[in-house]
């Protein structure tokens, strides 16, 4: 699973994009690729993965990313463009992709929506882990950052990854390492507890587990 390693200074400027939608003929978007999907010059706004920088040059991501405010959240934009032609093409899992993805106004409430959802069992419920998933993250600009750049890292690396909308949906390892960036910051907040028993579920759920007091490098 890949992750985003980024200095204090490329999370402030990535954090300034605002959610936005781009239109259809936004010089931004390309144009569908052969699996029908739009393809986004996404690399003018995250060249650390579209290039494999390992050690990139703050200054440019900077630059880029201040350009991205006025462009929106492209992250955000292609993951709901995405759903809307799946429900289109999936009548079947139209409810699924707009419960999940678009009735949210942004990247951080959908993301909430389906970790709550995964994550729920008869004692923990869904309304509840939505609650504490959505103030922590929309509260954390790193980890607002992280979420995007992960996505971004998913749909560039994973060869099984077919769109950004099946990774924010059912990839494993981007569920687990998401909501370890929240339990790491409830663990920070003196919230152990909850960070814990975060961590047991996801151990159940996903197979991964990582103590909550464990800082990553991208966290």
């Amino acid at each position: 699973m890949a992750c985003s390693c980024l200095s204090d200074d490329t999370w402030f400027a990535l954090s300034q994009m605002r959610t936005t939608t781009l239109q259809v003929e936004d010089p931004q978007i390309i144009g569908p690729n052969s699996a029908g999907m739009p393809e986004y010059r996404l690399e003018k706004v995250f060249p650390v993965y579209a290039v494999g920088v390992s050690e990139p040059d703050p200054n440019l991501i900077v630059s880029v990313a201040n350009t991205a405010s006025t462009l929106g959240d492209p992250i955000w934009d292609a993951v709901k463009l995405e759903a809307k032609l799946e429900a289109e093409k999936e009548p079947i899992l139209s409810s699924f992709l707009y419960a999940s993805i678009l009735t949210h106004d942004c990247l951080e409430r959908a993301l909430s929506f389906v970790l709550s959802n995964r994550l729920q069992n008869p004692t923990l419920l869904a309304t509840q882990l939505m609650d504490i998933f959505s103030d922590v993250i929309m509260h954390n600009r790193c980890i607002q950052c992280s979420i995007r750049l992960d996505l971004q890292a998913c749909k560039d690396r994973d060869p099984s990854c077919l769109s950004y909308c099946s990774a924010l949906l059912y990839l494993k390892g981007y569920h687990a390492l998401q909501t370890h960036r929240v339990a790491h910051t409830l663990w920070n907040q003196g919230r152990k507890v909850l960070a814990l028993a975060l961590q047991s579920r996801v151990s159940e759920v996903f197979g991964v587990d990582i103590h909550p007091g464990y800082t990553c490098v991208c966290l």
